[in-house]
């Protein structure tokens, strides 16, 4: 069968890595799709569309006609970072992976099948953050022994670098910034987190009734992950009369649930907003970047 990229992955690689990068991977992705099923011995049912932003998500079947998820990424989206993560929640709170040490280096990853048109976004917002807040807690545990993931102080530094140049609002970016020099400069965290936590990173499972997918995982403290679940449904926000009381509130409920510091959580939810849209506004996308920086406002 063919493994044409879904438009939302062709979109998102080349806006948060640059079109030379990802057009010159996509380009090698029908090929290296064909090769990673072949060299696992599976059967194809389906790519998975819209998909991931930084993969390509095939529904397969295992020998033996098991099923199960096959993802595919580019090095660069750091997909054994990934599959170390997840190997190492071992299904805690999270998809598990069935790739052992012997699993082939090619950026694909072997996943238990969950319900991919089925996530957090589905329930009514309540119910939706309360159990997305039950599965992030159980993602945050001290990493292994020897890890090589990323630091929240050095993705931060990494993504604080072209925010001054995209053409937000100074006063924002600022505070945005001088929120990440506080909590870097504070922190006092060491856990293994997702990294890009939201509703939409939560699927309906068999094994249990959500888990959580897609880890960009980082390690550092708790209220930078929370981060960004806190502004999720942002056009619901928005659109709302009461929106910036409401957003308040509920980063509020969420900091006090998990017993993360209000101003932390505040802080972090800050700069991440910001920092999204400065990224929205370099991939001329101006009108996601004006719903973030409406939020960001409020905060």
């Amino acid at each position: 069968m063919a493994f044409e990229p879904p438009r939302r992955l062709v979109s998102a690689l080349t806006e948060r890595y640059g079109a030379p990068g990802a057009e010159a991977w996509l380009g090698r992705l029908p090929a290296l799709a064909a090769d990673a099923v072949a060299r696992r011995g599976l059967d194809v049912e389906r790519v998975v569309a819209p998909g991931g932003r930084d993969s390509l998500v095939l529904l397969v079947r295992r020998p033996g006609e098991a099923p199960a998820t096959l993802k595919i990424a580019p090095p660069f989206a750091a997909p054994g970072a990934e599959r170390a993560a997840l190997a190492h929640w071992d299904g805690w709170g999270a998809a598990r992976t069935y790739d052992g040490d012997g699993a082939p280096d090619d950026g694909s990853v072997l996943l238990e099948r969950l319900r991919p048109e089925v996530s957090l976004r589905s329930l009514p917002e309540a119910r939706a953050l309360l159990e997305a807040a039950d599965t992030i807690r159980k993602l945050w545990v001290e990493p292994p022994v020897g890890h090589g993931f990323e630091t929240v102080g050095e993705r931060t530094g990494r993504e604080a670098g072209p925010m001054r140049a995209a053409g937000a609002p100074d006063v924002l970016v600022d505070a945005a910034l001088d929120a990440r020099a506080a909590m870097t400069a504070s922190a006092d965290e060491s856990l293994l987190l997702h990294g890009a936590f939201r509703q939409g990173k939560v699927l309906a499972g068999e094994r249990a009734p959500w888990l959580a997918i897609g880890p960009e995982p980082v390690v550092g403290e708790r209220a930078y992950d929370l981060a960004r679940l806190a502004r999720d449904r942002v056009e619901d926000l928005i659109a709302s009369e009461s929106g910036a009381s409401s957003a308040r509130r509920r980063m509020n409920r969420l900091a006090d649930s998990l017993d993360v510091d209000r101003e932390r959580l505040r802080a972090w939810t800050l700069f991440r907003a910001v920092e999204s849209a400065t990224r929205a506004l370099r991939a001329d996308r101006p009108a996601a970047a004006e719903l973030l920086l409406e939020y960001a406002s409020w905060l």
